[in-house]
């Protein structure tokens, strides 16, 4: 089966199906394995006619998408989590990823751009997801809204801002006891280290740094995982723009 030229193959997951085994030390079902064939084709064909992502050829997808956000799996097991927000989640990486994976759980997508949110809503109706919410708003808002502001078991983002400005989008939504997720590149250890006055003023601590290596990419790839420790102050998260604008 080719999808818009692509080559696209609903049978050439197999090396994706190996690398989850080896790297997450998880199994996909038949169940997932379609789910992601699913999500590679709307993906593709939703990236001709919208600017979703920069990557569009099948095999990165499976690797520097898919296999991406899974690897966050690794971490997300002090607490197990029953309620999770994607901060930024753009196409839903890497929250659908882990919503196929980990099928109880209880997902929130936060997405700015409409056109982005609206693919998210697309795919949550096509794989036939249940438990999912995607919210077309600023991480800034939502993090003062009394529904959502500490009541996730942990808040995840990739690509999105710098450590700075990402504990202020994410710390607020995180209970007590629960944690923050970011998935971050070769700058990880330096980002940390400017993001500790942020953690300090939010809650927050760092728990630790873990490197992820993803085959066939050369780029590196971290980990950073923050444990809540402390209730946010209510004057966090700023107004939206502000802490991209003015950094803690």
């Amino acid at each position: 089966m080719d999808v818009a030229g692509h080559g696209y193959n609903l049978f050439a997951m197999e090396k994706f199906i190996q690398d989850t085994a080896k790297i997450i030390g998880l199994h996909l079902n038949a169940r997932q394995v379609r789910s992601f064939q699913l999500y590679e084709k709307e993906l593709l064909e939703w990236n001709e006619k919208i600017n979703l992502t920069a990557i569009n050829e099948p095999e990165a997808i499976r690797t520097k998408h898919f296999l991406d956000s899974l690897t966050a799996i690794c971490e997300l097991n002090n607490p197990t989590p029953e309620r999770l927000v994607d901060v930024g989640t753009g196409a839903g990486f890497p929250g659908i990823p882990l919503k196929i994976m980990l099928p109880d759980l209880k997902l929130t997508l936060v997405e700015s751009v409409g056109k982005k949110a609206d693919f998210c809503r697309h795919m949550v109706e096509v794989l036939k997801l249940e438990n999912v919410e995607v919210l077309t708003t600023r991480a800034e808002d939502l993090g003062q809204q009394a529904q959502y502001r500490e009541k996730f078991d942990w808040a995840v983002a990739r690509a999105v801002s710098q450590l700075p400005v990402l504990v202020e989008y994410l710390l607020p939504l995180v209970r007590v006891s629960g944690g923050m997720l970011a998935q971050k590149g070769e700058h990880a250890h330096a980002e940390v280290q400017s993001a500790e006055k942020a953690m300090r003023l939010l809650g927050g601590s760092l728990r630790r740094v873990s490197p992820v290596t993803l085959p066939g990419v050369a780029e590196e790839r971290y980990l950073v995982v923050i444990d809540k420790k402390a209730t946010t102050p209510l004057q966090y998260p700023r107004r939206a723009g502000l802490p991209i604008k003015k950094p803690l």
